[in-house]
């Protein structure tokens, strides 16, 4: 064959290679649309038991639309990527739905009566300035009897809660009756009057994001019967409740009422700040308390005691001019302080507190105990007191010594409960101020399991522990930093019982805290306090030495030094540059520490997996010969 003829050969093979390589795309993706193989942790991308569990529990059909703007987002690469994320998400809903759900996609196109049926179920067509014509990337909702819900618009920076905010649309249309929740605040969580504007106040962030799952009405704090729809109490720093207020309370538990209830030690939400106070430092801390019922249920809670944690100690601005330091009240719980056999907090990536408590059971309890959120092993209970003032954080590392076991912050409590009213209801025998009491039979124990969330802050539901605002196109928009919400929803949903959004949930933990480099940083602290605080006792040793020595001088009034006042000046003076020394090589061997450490991991996933990739590659190559010689 002569070489013109090779290389005509050669061209032809290639073009029939090319011809088949695409051939083969195109087969592929039509016979593996949506097929992906899931290797994250957590199967990120995989549905979770619980929304398969909500599939299968839908009665009539579900109709879902989503909306998004093909046309429109031709030159928005990163939208549109993301828009197949969801649309993916939508097809697999609707694949293991057994005909429940029907997905329409729908491109609505401007002035188009596709665009007018978008704008009719309340979905954003935001300006996003690439493209003259709105943007839709939302999802609508009907069930059979003509309920709409809606996703106005899928964030990508909401990837993590992608699935959870498709499975409670679906649960919501599948179950239109929600849950009526029974408030009571001590503090303005669902917003309040402010007298200077002459409006009200917004809501937190988790009393909205509780409000789109529930019925939420506000009983006040003051009360004497529990409307019989209220099916689930939500208690917030309470304060001087009545008699009648808390025996109203203890009755509806006995008779399998639910409630989440949030107490603190010290609330920064409910206290008057001082002028020249640091940002964050109470001037007077306000606690919350159910002592009646408390006791009675056999709930041991001290209103008086803060956890302080090392480890999990969160960096603050102490507001005095200087670097954050890490404040032992101010907590960043990870995943190892929280429940993961618990729906609640299973797999949450972290839940931020301020000056919490400790709950536990009083000894000889018969009610069942189950830890939900707790500190780290180097952690201790301080005065509550200590917080009323506290200008430099780092004071409360002096005289720190772990107690070496986790202190609980929260905890889910059940089984049989005794009343806090053995006697009967208050004031017995006498008129009750109330036609629903004498009505009401009393109950000197809980007729079936109770089931109590108790937690021992309030801080973590104010917006500033775990949410951040921000503008998104004229749109107010909250991004999490924290699972604060997520917990308090999800203890809701537990408590309501529907753990099959709980599940969703608690799904896809995207963080990945270097706890590593947090304990050799809390070592770290340790040392670099110790050798700070035999510095200033050698410095507060020399002024003492330098005071007996001019007391004992005759010439008493003189300013000149004598040559044992200057030999004691010059002994403390090497002796702080050594200690000072010592500081610094501390802080040093802290960062090589984490230097090493870095290398390590970046040897680890540069240079070792890749090796381990690549021979075992050729160890399969090496048996598929081996084999097909034999």
């Amino acid at each position: 064959m002569s070489t013109g003829q090779q290389d005509r050969t050669g061209v032809f093979g290639l073009m029939l290679l090319a011809v088949a390589f695409v051939f083969a795309v195109i087969v592929s993706n039509q016979l593996f649309s949506g097929v992906r193989l899931d290797l994250t942790e957590n199967r990120l991308y995989t549905l979770s038991d619980g929304t398969k569990r909500i599939l299968d529990e839908i009665d009539e059909p579900i109709n879902l639309y989503f909306y998004f703007s093909n046309e429109a987002t031709r030159g928005i690469p990163s939208l549109r990527d993301y828009a197949v994320r969801v649309r993916e998400m939508l097809e697999e809903i609707e694949d293991n739905s057994d005909g429940k759900v029907r997905l329409q996609v729908v491109d609505p196109l401007p002035f188009s009566e596709d665009e007018d049926r978008a704008v009719q179920f309340g979905l954003q067509g935001l300006q996003l300035g690439v493209t003259p014509d709105p943007v839709y990337m939302g999802l609508a909702g009907t069930n059979s009897v003509g309920d709409e819900e809606t996703i106005a618009f899928f964030q990508p920076d909401q990837e993590a809660s992608l699935e959870y905010d498709i499975a409670k649309l679906v649960s919501t249309l599948a179950d239109p009756e929600r849950t009526v929740i029974g408030l009571v605040s001590g503090v303005p969580i669902s917003g309040e009057f402010d007298p200077q504007s002459q409006r009200m106040g917004q809501p937190w962030i988790v009393y909205q994001q509780a409000r789109q799952l529930f019925e939420i009405r506000d009983l006040g704090t003051s009360f004497e019967s529990i409307p019989e729809e209220v099916g689930l109490l939500w208690i917030v720093q309470p304060k001087d409740l009545s008699v009648e207020t808390q025996y109203a309370i203890d009755q509806f538990v006995m008779r399998g009422g639910r409630a989440l209830i949030f107490v603190d030690p010290v609330a920064s939400i409910d206290v008057a700040t001082t002028p020249g106070m640091p940002q964050g430092m109470p001037a007077a801390g306000q606690s919350s308390d159910l002592p009646l019922l408390f006791d009675g249920w056999g709930i041991d809670y001290s209103a008086q005691q803060v956890v302080t944690d090392a480890q999990f100690a969160l960096r603050i601005n102490s507001g005095l001019g200087g670097p954050p330091v890490r404040h032992y009240g101010y907590l960043g719980v990870s995943a190892d302080g929280m429940n993961q056999e618990d729906a609640t907090t299973a797999e949450l990536s972290a839940l931020n507190l301020a000056m919490a408590g400790e709950i536990r059971l009083v000894e000889g309890s018969t009610a069942t105990f189950e830890p939900l959120i707790t500190s780290s092993v180097s952690s201790m209970l301080k005065p509550a007191s200590q917080f009323a003032f506290l200008p430099d954080p780092a004071s409360l590392q002096d005289g720190f010594v772990p107690r070496g076991d986790a202190l609980v912050i929260a905890a889910r409590i059940g089984g049989t409960l005794p009343s806090a009213f053995p006697g009967g209801p208050p004031g017995s025998g006498e008129t009750s101020g109330s036609e629903n009491a004498a009505e009401i039979t009393h109950l000197d124990e809980s007729a079936s399991a109770a089931n109590l969330v108790v937690v021992a802050d309030v801080d973590m539901l104010t917006d500033p522990l775990w949410v951040q605002l921000q503008s998104f196109f004229g749109q107010q928009l909250a991004n999490a930093f924290a699972s604060n919400g997520a917990f308090v929803v999800n203890a809701l949903e537990s408590l309501a019982g529907d753990a099959n959004l709980v599940s969703v949930r608690s799904r896809g933990s995207f963080s990945r805290p270097f706890t590593k480099v947090d304990e050799l940083r809390v070592e770290a602290e340790a040392r670099f306090r110790e050798t700070e605080q035999r510095l200033q006792s050698e410095l507060a040793d020399t002024e003492r030495r330098l005071g007996e020595l001019q007391a004992t001088r005759e010439d008493s009034g003189s300013l000149l030094l004598t040559p044992e006042q200057q030999a004691e000046i010059d002994r403390f003076t090497d002796q702080r540059a050594s200690i000072r020394k010592e500081l610094r090589a501390v802080q040093r061997g802290l960062d090589e520490d984490i230097e090493k450490f870095g290398t390590t991991l970046k040897v680890i996933n540069i240079g070792l997996v890749p090796i381990l990739l690549t021979a075992g590659v050729l160890l399969v190559l090496w048996r598929r010969r081996r084999e097909s010689r034999s």
